[in-house]
């Protein structure tokens, strides 16, 4: 791979058309040299791992503007193309020298191109570089930490489009979106973070947290009977609803509050629990539109396969989440989901940790006696020694992998010229959940990022679907796209579809679900190897969080998971050590200001902090 992050990683424009033409090509990457043989030792046997990433199947991607024009065009901003190794102390300088004045989101497109390169059949440095933690973070926390300074400002320019009613979208084109393609940081994988999750602790316990900037999802949306609606949610939200009558608002609100506490109420559900949710919602006197928002919308759970008790238990971790950031329970980072992977990083960086950059690694090196893995050579043909070593699934040749059946994930991603539900605010983060047409199918979700959460350029969203796969992306997706989006050209566009979005480029594609595999079930891994999965398919991120956990502590089961760091002004160095204000804590984010809870709530950036609006 020439991009950091797996799967979990996020693309810029032009990045991402390369990954697309990277996996649909398809080539195996032979060993050139075997010069690294000569390391292994005859007490000494190798486990060698896969030279290609084979958890991306069915890559398909349209163009639905003209192609053509923009094939000359280049891409604002993009840095010129550096040789493979070698290049990153080259790239670091460039960079730094561009992140000293970056374009904000509302700059002229000629004020930031300053040396750039076609966009159509290249690489730019920055994204060949994807999720690379000390090159293009430098970039990135300078774009963040300037929205942390105006960060009264963003939340009055949010505020704003409030006032200003719904207009015809702006016509943008494919050569717009090659030349803003840097404006566009598209994740792999599609996830928001519970505002009471694991992750959202996690950070807060870490102080990771201050390496990001979170924007709340403002709308909870539902598809019913042709039509995309907003879910009333809150208890707020209930009650202002001008969609449900006085009876549907007291029938949702006395069910929602017996969610809360559903536990202390066993004979509620206890006869039914056996049963569906689905089942048990009709025996509650609720509306069939009712039902329809709690099992799609708020429960987010499939009709045919979820229980009565999984039901509940979603229903009341939705509501537990909702108030603590703003009216819904989900806050999405600024610059896509690509960021959290990177912060940690960062945290890492400061106290010590190494990371070596364009490294790809060769084999395991296993000693024959201890059964135990000792050391990995990597391309260049150096050996690295360690006690521990955890690998991702993907690196995993097909040998050690015989036993193991994966499940797949559908995805697709798309850029849009309008929202799936215009309302007089055009900065909306919204997820929708779509259900099923046949019964035992999955439910689609449907998350649509506007420009404000920086991974999009004005005027146009960027939406991601995602199901768990049943045939190719494609096949399980565009459906969906169909009843939501128009998919026809300018000139093909009937009068019934001019009222829906219209859909400027499109990708599917197929990835590998590697979550919940037993380690047992891969052949013959040393018992120091450890084996972590790429994302699964849930919209949250408490099953990275807990295999995290739980392999840190098979190597460390005396240490803390994940402690909070000490501050750097509490840090004592000797003498010999560098001084605190050399270290780089000086630069860090930490110091820059963070939104007040009113901001958050406004819908402009959260700084998720301990200080946060529990109560």
């Amino acid at each position: 791979r020439n991009y950091y992050g797996g799967n979990w990683a996020s693309f810029s424009f032009s990045g991402l058309l390369s990954w697309i033409k990277e996996n649909q090509q398809k080539t195996d990457t032979s060993d050139d040299c075997e010069d690294w043989r000569k390391l292994i030792l005859e007490n000494e046997e190798v486990i060698s791992l896969s030279k290609k990433d084979k958890t991306i199947q069915h890559v398909e991607d349209f163009c639905f503007g003209d192609q053509d024009s923009a094939e000359d065009v280049e891409e604002a901003g993009a840095l010129p193309k550096l040789p493979i190794f070698g290049a990153s102390g080259a790239e670091g300088v460039a960079q730094e020298s561009e992140k000293e004045c970056p374009p904000m989101e509302s700059a002229l497109p000629e004020a930031e191109s300053q040396e750039p390169e076609k966009a159509t059949g290249t690489k730019p440095a920055s994204a060949m570089e994807g999720n690379d933690t000390e090159i293009t973070s430098k970039n990135e926390s300078c774009h963040s930490t300037a929205l942390g300074e105006s960060a009264l400002e963003l939340g009055k320019t949010e505020a704003a489009p409030s006032e200003i009613p719904a207009q015809e979208p702006k016509k943008v084109t494919y050569s717009q979106i090659v030349r803003e393609g840097r404006r566009f940081n598209i994740d792999l994988v599609s996830k928001l973070l519970y505002s009471r999750g694991l992750l959202i602790d996690l950070l807060i316990k870490s102080n990771v947290s201050r390496y990001a900037e979170f924007k709340n999802a403002t709308r909870i949306l539902a598809f019913r009977e042709g039509k995309v609606e907003q879910v009333p949610c809150s208890r707020a939200d209930v009650f202002n609803s001008r969609q449900l009558a006085m009876v549907e608002k007291r029938m949702l609100m006395k069910f929602l509050t017996f969610c809360l506490d559903y536990e202390q109420h066993p004979d509620e559900y206890q006869d039914y629990e056996n049963s569906t949710f689905a089942q048990f919602l009709r025996t509650r006197k609720l509306t069939p539109s009712l039902q329809h928002f709690i099992l799609h919308s708020i429960a987010m759970v499939s009709e045919t396969d979820c229980s009565t008790l999984e039901g509940l238990q979603a229903t009341k971790k939705f509501l537990q989440c909702l108030g603590r950031y703003g009216n819904t329970p989900f806050l999405f980072p600024l610059y896509g989901q690509g960021e959290i992977p990177q912060c940690f990083c960062r945290m890492c960086a400061v106290f010590g940790g190494i990371y070596c950059l364009r490294h790809s690694v060769q084999c395991l090196v296993v000693d024959k006696e201890s059964g135990r893995c000792k050391a990995i050579v990597d391309h260049f043909g150096q050996r690295i020694s360690a006690n521990y070593f955890i690998v991702e699934d993907s690196y995993l040749s097909e040998s050690i992998c015989t036993n193991v059946c994966y499940r797949q994930i559908s995805r697709a991603v798309l850029i849009t010229d309008q929202s799936v539900l215009n309302t007089d605010s055009e900065q909306q983060v919204s997820i929708l959940t779509v259900p099923p047409v046949d019964l035992g199918k999955p439910a689609v979700c449907v998350i649509e990022l506007c420009s404000s959460t920086m991974t999009c350029m004005k005027d146009t969203y960027l939406v991601h679907l995602t199901c768990p796969s049943t045939k190719t992306a494609r096949e399980d997706l565009e459906p969906v796209v169909q009843k939501l989006f128009n998919l026809n050209t300018e000139k093909e566009t009937e009068n019934e579809e001019l009222e829906k979005p219209r859909v400027l480029w499109a990708v599917y594609f197929n990835m590998r679900d590697s979550s919940g595999v037993d380690k047992n079930l891969y052949d013959g891994l040393p018992s120091n190897v450890y084996v972590c999965s790429g994302p699964d398919s849930a919209l949250g991120n408490d099953c990275a969080v807990k295999q995290a956990e739980t392999i840190f502590q098979e190597m460390f089961p005396t240490e803390e998971f994940c402690p909070p760091p000490p501050n750097p002004e509490d840090i004592i160095y000797d003498e010999d050590e560098i001084a605190p204000e050399e270290s780089g804590f000086s630069n860090s984010p930490e110091t820059k200001p963070e939104p007040s809870t009113e901001e958050s709530s406004s819908g402009g950036s959260t700084a998720v902090k301990k200080e946060d609006n529990e109560e």
